[in-house]
């Protein structure tokens, strides 16, 4: 057997999983390609003791103190690959080298992929000037204007808790039909409505719509589908469930999944996303790979 547990994805959930492993003296591989979701975000916000921290930084540092850890592999790759043995209950993981890794546990800890609505100029403003955790980003907007566009029901929750940092104008691009129930419960909590097309996003959070005008805000929020980040999942067996966002892995109280023996944790099994829910929720999953191995 070449691993205890294997850890897929190595950004903030993946490592605190795999400290609590390393810290039981267990042999831990992780796999990482190097794509945190929040690579294009210059500062992260609401970690206790790390607020404002470039969050590459954070990664790193915290790469740095798991591979003090004699019992730590960290592999720079991409998983491909995943398939459980039969014969002995153990892992296969293939990596794009071409290279396959055993271990007796795995965790799923490859965050999620974004998609976000097809409009000129957010792709690439994406973490910098569109968002979509107020919690993370809201504060500083210094009480500026906010446009929250929309994608579904979920931009109502959105527009009404935005409301909290200033002004919010719900751009809605098609993207629903709003009654009449709906209108006066967005008035309640002074929420402006555009509904007028968007043509695209100009300057830094600036709004072009398609009758000409041009809205300016400090800030824009929208909340993308989200999806596992990898087909991993999929290809084990591991059922997948609905949420207000998209889908996610189905796991259990002890972070399992319905495959015994693979257990996953941060954005790609749990809502809400941010970092320090990332951290916690992946230090929880690494002690419940831990006592597995254990009883």
């Amino acid at each position: 057997m070449g691993h205890d547990v294997i850890v897929i994805g190595g950004s903030y959930a993946g490592m605190a999983a795999a400290l609590q492993l390393l810290r039981a003296r267990r042999k831990v591989l992780i796999i990482d390609a190097g794509q945190r979701r929040n690579r294009a975000a210059e500062a992260s916000h609401g970690f206790l003791g790390q607020d404002g921290a470039d969050p590459a930084l954070i990664a790193s540092k915290a790469r740095s103190q798991l591979e003090a850890y004699p019992t730590l592999q960290w592999l720079d790759d991409l998983a491909l690959e995943a398939a459980r043995n039969e014969e002995d209950a153990s892992f296969t993981v293939r990596s794009w080298n071409g290279a396959r890794h055993q271990g007796a546990r795995l965790i799923l800890a490859t965050g999620v992929s974004d998609t976000l609505p097809e409009i000129n100029g957010l792709a690439e403003r994406w973490g910098q000037h569109v968002f979509h955790c107020p919690y993370c980003h809201g504060y500083e907007l210094d009480q500026g204007a906010i446009g929250v566009i929309a994608t579904g029901p979920m931009s109502l929750h959105q527009a009404e808790l935005l409301t909290e940092w200033d002004e919010v104008t719900l751009l809605v691009n098609g993207a629903m039909a709003l009654d009449e129930a709906t209108r006066a419960k967005l008035a309640a909590r002074r929420v402006r409505i555009e509904e007028v097309p968007i043509l695209g996003i100009e300057g830094g959070a600036d709004v072009r719509l398609a009758d000409g005008r041009r809205l300016r805000f400090a800030g824009l929020f929208t909340a993308p589908r989200n999806a596992p980040a990898t087909p991993i999942a999929q290809q084990l067996g591991c059922e997948l469930e609905a949420t207000v966002s998209g889908t996610q892995i189905r796991r259990n109280e002890m972070h399992e999944t319905s495959v015994p023996g693979v257990f996953a944790c941060g954005d790609a099994a749990h809502i809400p996303h941010s970092v320090s829910i990332a951290v916690g929720d992946g230090a929880l999953t690494g002690i419940m790979a831990h006592r597995s191995l254990v009883f």
